[in-house]
C-alpha cells in the first residue's frame, strides 16, 4: 500500500520530469543541473492506495460487477469492494 503522496515534478531550464513520493516542506533538486524541480502534479490515485500503479489507460481495467475502473494490480474493485477476475495475458 502507497502511504505517502506522488507527485510529478519538472526541472524548469530541461523541462525533464520525475515522479517522487514526495514529503511535505521538503526541497527536491535536479541530479543533473541542481536547480529547485517545481511541482506539475500529483498522481493519481491519491495516498494512501491499494495499488501502487497511476491511472494512465495501460494500467486500468473495468470492474465486471460495477463497470468502475480499477487498476490492473488489484484483486479486489475498490468501488463496490467484489472480487475481479484475473487479467488476461497479451502475450502470445
Amino acid at each position: 500500500m502507497a502511504a505517502r503522496q506522488r507527485y510529478r515534478f519538472r526541472a524548469p531550464s530541461t523541462g525533464r520530469e520525475v515522479i517522487i513520493e514526495a514529503q511535505p516542506g521538503h526541497t527536491y533538486r535536479d541530479r543533473e543541473t541542481g536547480e529547485t524541480l517545481d511541482v506539475v502534479g500529483k498522481l493519481v490515485p491519491l495516498a494512501p492506495s491499494a495499488s501502487n500503479l497511476p491511472w494512465s489507460i495501460e494500467n486500468l481495467r473495468h470492474c465486471p460487477h460495477c463497470g468502475q475502473m480499477a487498476q490492473h494490480d488489484l484483486n479486489d474493485c475498490p468501488t463496490c469492494g467484489r472480487r475481479m477476475s484475473p487479467v488476461e495475458s497479451t502475450t502470445a
